[in-house]
C-alpha cells in the first residue's frame, strides 16, 4: 500500500503506550485484612481520577486483579474530546433537548477540568490542546452537520460549519462537510494515570496489585469485600472502576461491548502542518479517527465489530491495521508512514453515547462507573465529580445524566 508500511519488527499487540517512560506506580500485596474509608475497584484511568480525588480527604485503598493501567486505559487513542459519540441533535431525540444541552456542556466543562488537574498536580503527559474535526460520513451527512452545528453554537460551544472547498482548501481533504471545533486536547493516557495515581498515593492512598476481589456484602455500616488474597478489605464505600468489564456484584446497563483496533506510526511521520493541531474523526459507522502525538507520531483507530472477544484474535488485527492504514491513506494521501505498533482491545458503547454512573442497584454504600462512549478518559472525570460528592455526602446536579 503507497504511502503506508509496516516494520520488520511492528510490534503486533502492543499499545505505543506500554513503552511510555516513567509508568511505575507504587503497590503492595494485600497481605492482612484492611479497614479504609473508600475502596475503589480497578487501577485504570477511571480508577485514577477517582483516586486522587477521594484521597484527598479520604483514606483509600486500590484493587486490581492485574498491574496498575493494564486494562483498557493502555488501549485507548486519548482523544480527549466533549463532543459526544452521538451529535447533540440526535441526543436531544433520545433524552430530551434540555438534557442533551446539559451532557454536552457537562463534557465541554470536564475537559478544562482534566486540563487544569493536569497543571495543578504538575503530571507530565504530553497534554495538548487541541481543535476537533468531525467529518461528514454514511451516518450524518453535511446537512446533519450544519444544523448540528449551529446546535452547539447556540449552547455556547465553540463549533462551526466548515463546506466542502473549505475542506479542500485547507485540509486537503474531500469531503462534503464537517464541523470544526474547540477546546479538545490529546494525552499520553499511561502517563496521565500514572500521574494521578501516584498524587494519590502521595495523599496516602495505597494500591494493592494483584488483588481480585472476589465478592462484596453490604450491611448498614459500609461494606466487607472478600479477595483471591484470602483476606478482606473493610470499607465504608466502595466504588467499582472497571472499564468494560462488568463486575459480577453489578447489573449490566443497557450497553454492549464490541472490539476496536489501533495503529501508531513510527515518530515524524509526513503529515500536513495543520494535522498537530487537530483530532479528526467522521461520523460513520464504522468510523475513522487520527491525531498526532508530541513525538510526530501518527495515532490511528476504528474498525469496531460487535463482538467482544474478537479483538483476540491476531490475523484480524493485521487486517484490521491494513483497513485503517488504507482509510487514512484514502483521506489524505499526502500522509506516509510506517506502522510501528497495533493493538486491540474491548470498548463499550451505549445507546446514548453516555457512561453509567451512579449507585449499585441493591448494594448499599457502592457505586459503579463503567464508561460508554468515545470519549472515556473525558467522562472519568465527571465520575469522580459525580462519585466524591455523593461520598462526602452532598450531590451533583449532573447526576441523573448518567444513571444507567
Amino acid at each position: 500500500m503507497t504511502g503506508a508500511t509496516i516494520k520488520r519488527d511492528l510490534r503486533t499487540g502492543r499499545s505505543v503506550w506500554a513503552d511510555s517512560p516513567g509508568l511505575g506506580v507504587p503497590v503492595r500485596p494485600l497481605a492482612k485484612a484492611i479497614s479504609v474509608d473508600v475502596c475503589i475497584v480497578g487501577a485504570g484511568i477511571s480508577g485514577a481520577f477517582m483516586a486522587r480525588e477521594l484521597s484527598r480527604d479520604h483514606s483509600v485503598a486500590v484493587l486490581d486483579r492485574r498491574p496498575p493501567l493494564m486494562g483498557s486505559t493502555m488501549a485507548s487513542t486519548a482523544m480527549l474530546q466533549w463532543e459526544i459519540d452521538l451529535p447533540l441533535t440526535a441526543l436531544g431525540k433520545q433524552i430530551g433537548a434540555r438534557d442533551a444541552a446539559r451532557a454536552y456542556r457537562r463534557s465541554r466543562s470536564a475537559v478544562d477540568d482534566l486540563k487544569r488537574i493536569v497543571v495543578e498536580e504538575r503530571i507530565v503527559c504530553g497534554l495538548k490542546d487541541k481543535g476537533s474535526l468531525y467529518l461528514a460520513g454514511d451516518d450524518h451527512g453535511h446537512r446533519a452537520l450544519e444544523a448540528e452545528a449551529e446546535a452547539r453554537a447556540a449552547l455556547g460551544l465553540e463549533s462551526r460549519y466548515a463546506g466542502p472547498a473549505e475542506l479542500r482548501e485547507i485540509y486537503g481533504i474531500d469531503r462534503t462537510g464537517a464541523i470544526v471545533s474547540g477546546g479538545s486536547a490529546s494525552a499520553d493516557p499511561a502517563r496521565l494515570a500514572t500521574g494521578l495515581l501516584r498524587r494519590a498515593v502521595a495523599n496516602g492512598a495505597k494500591v494493592y496489585s494483584p488483588v481480585e476481589a472476589l465478592d462484596v456484602l453490604g450491611d448498614p455500616d459500609g461494606v466487607t469485600l472478600t479477595t483471591d488474597a484470602g483476606v478482606a478489605v473493610r470499607a465504608r464505600k466502595v466504588v467499582f472502576c472497571c472499564g468494560y468489564e462488568f463486575p459480577k456484584v453489578v447489573p449490566t446497563p443497557d450497553a454492549q461491548v464490541i472490539s476496536t483496533w489501533a495503529l501508531a506510526s513510527r515518530p515524524r511521520a509526513r503529515c500536513p502542518a495543520w494535522l498537530r493541531d487537530m483530532l479528526v474523526w467522521e461520523a460513520s459507522d464504522p468510523y475513522l479517527y487520527f491525531r498526532m502525538g508530541s513525538d510526530g507520531r501518527l495515532i490511528v483507530g476504528g474498525e469496531d465489530e460487535a463482538d467482544p472477544a474478537v479483538h483476540e484474535d491476531p490475523a484480524k488485527l493485521k487486517r484490521k491495521c491494513a483497513t485503517i492504514a488504507g482509510k487514512l491513506k484514502r483521506l489524505l494521501p499526502e500522509v506516509e508512514f510506517e506502522i510501528d505498533y497495533s493493538w486491540a482491545g474491548a470498548f463499550g458503547e451505549s445507546t446514548t453515547g453516555l457512561p453509567s454512573i451512579g449507585p449499585v442497584p441493591g448494594l448499599a454504600h457502592a457505586w459503579a462507573v463503567m464508561g460508554f462512549g468515545g470519549n472515556g478518559i473525558t467522562y472519568s472525570v465527571i465520575a469522580s465529580q459525580i462519585v466524591a460528592a455523593e461520598v462526602r455526602g452532598g450531590g451533583d446536579p449532573d447526576a441523573n445524566l448518567y444513571r444507567a
